[in-house]
């Protein structure tokens, strides 16, 4: 797969809705009536990060999840884009960007949002053929005002921003030209992850599919 080729893939999914659900799952049993919901809720594409030991399995489960697009998060080593690729993943997330890591997913065949927070490091993107890339850590690179100024000299590349974001301030990035989505954990709060709310989780997903309208 060719930079180019991942990128307009990752593009589609970051095109899908303009929220990202970015999940830390402890336990994989809850992973399906998870992903049910948020997809339910109107976000198909969901991240499950590479943080814990529940990952794969809970990317196997919501793989079949009907209207899903699961993606894996965290990829830090071509061992994590083997595995994650192998679980089911469709499309990988990383907090920034490697040869190591870039050449892997190639290799595999796994499209990867891969992170940026600098305009040098956009620009090295750039330069091997990426156009779609994760904006991170978002607001603690600058925020909306940050992204917006890294899109005046490189309108070329499309940005997820994720770290930091939430509801309150979801729209000010939704509103540039340079961003087609943001990623965010508040769509999936732990404490009804583990009540079992899907119906709260659905609930806080209607509301987040509904931003950038």
């Amino acid at each position: 797969m060719t930079p180019a080729e991942a990128s307009a893939r990752t593009l589609e999914v970051c095109k899908l809705a303009p929220v990202i659900p970015v999940l830390v799952i402890d336990d994989a049993a809850s992973a399906r009536a998870l992903a049910e919901a948020l997809v339910a809720g109107g976000l198909p594409a969901l991240e499950v990060t590479l943080r814990t030991p529940a990952a794969l399995d809970a990317i196997r489960a919501m793989a079949a999840v009907p209207g899903g697009v699961v993606g894996a998060g965290t990829l830090l080593t071509p061992e994590d884009v083997k595995a994650a690729k192998a679980a089911g993943a469709q499309f990988g997330v990383a907090p920034g960007a490697t040869d190591r890591l870039l050449a892997a997913c190639e290799e595999e065949g796994l499209p990867l949002l891969p992170g940026a927070a600098t305009a040098t490091e956009a620009m090295a993107l750039l330069e091997r053929g990426y156009t779609t890339a994760k904006f991170f850590p978002a607001e603690a690179a600058g925020g909306a005002p940050a992204l917006k100024a890294i899109g005046a000299p490189l309108p070329q590349i499309t940005f997820c921003p994720t770290g930091g974001v939430s509801l309150k301030n979801a729209g000010d990035y939704l509103s540039l030209p340079n961003t087609v989505c943001v990623g965010g954990s508040w769509v999936a709060p732990k404490d009804m992850v583990t009540a079992g709310d899907w119906a709260g989780i659905e609930a806080l997903a209607r509301e987040a599919a509904a931003l950038g309208r």
